[in-house]
């Protein structure tokens, strides 16, 4: 039997999987990621500043223009759409198996797919609000700025609900991330190389014998997976779905 074959037959026998994933499962949306060898970290960005720096608390709140101005040509892809990886999650889902979707992305891809049960550990790109009265936004309003997008309402600075370096992640998200990792019968990590903490650290709170773990390169829970994929995630998965 196949390493797919392993997987599918997994799927399979299991009505409560969970799947964890970072940037990785959407370079194939062609969004890079941070720290691969094209990712954003590697690139020249055009600013004075690292992206670290520009992407952090306190440079947003002192720098809004710089900001902006990284954060929209860097951040936001507004023609990306659901790649395989995605759009086989969301046809588990919708079979019933997949309980819940834990994202590291900030781009909406996993809902466009058509999963409904996402828990977006950094936020999204596409809900912003005005810092001052609250109003909420679209996309639109960050894409469609050229400078400091501003609220139409109040006149306000928008900020996006994206969680900044220097910022905690949402209590409630991480609550109802932990729980379902903690009830999950099989628990999928792709697109990840679990460095990032916070996030990285919920996978501890598996307990399962079914860690399947989806990634280029290796990563330091590799050793507890039943199953390891170093091929494209979207590959993996439309493959191991396609058997059920």
């Amino acid at each position: 039997m196949t390493s797919i074959e392993q997987l599918a037959a997994m799927l399979r026998a299991s009505d409560n999987i969970v799947f964890f994933g970072g940037a990785g499962v959407s370079t194939e949306s062609n969004i890079p990621d941070f720290r691969s060898e094209n990712g954003l970290y590697e690139t020249e960005s055009g600013h004075q500043y690292p992206p670290e720096t520009i992407l952090s608390h306190d440079f947003f709140m002192s720098h809004p223009k710089a900001f902006y101005d990284f954060y929209r040509k860097k951040m936001i892809y507004p023609d990306a759409a659901p790649n395989k990886a995605h759009l086989a999650l969301a046809r588990l889902e919708e079979m019933g198996k997949l309980k819940a979707v834990i994202t590291q992305n900030i781009d909406g891809l996993h809902q466009m797919a058509g999963s409904k049960n996402v828990f977006e550990l950094h936020g999204s790109i596409h809900k912003n609000y005005c810092m001052q009265c609250g109003k909420t936004f679209d996309l639109d309003a960050v894409v469609h700025s050229t400078d400091i997008p501003i609220c139409t309402h109040c006149g306000g600075r928008l900020r996006p609900n994206v969680v900044l370096y220097g910022e905690g992640l949402d209590h409630d998200v991480i609550e109802g991330a932990v729980k379902a990792i903690q009830r999950a019968d099989v628990l999928i990590i792709g697109g990840t190389s679990l460095v990032v903490y916070p996030a990285a650290g919920l996978v501890e709170y598996y307990t399962g014998s079914k860690l399947v773990l989806i990634n280029r390169t290796r990563t330091h829970q590799d050793g507890r997976a039943a199953l390891s994929f170093t091929e494209p995630i979207g590959e993996v998965l439309g493959q191991a779905i396609d058997m059920l």
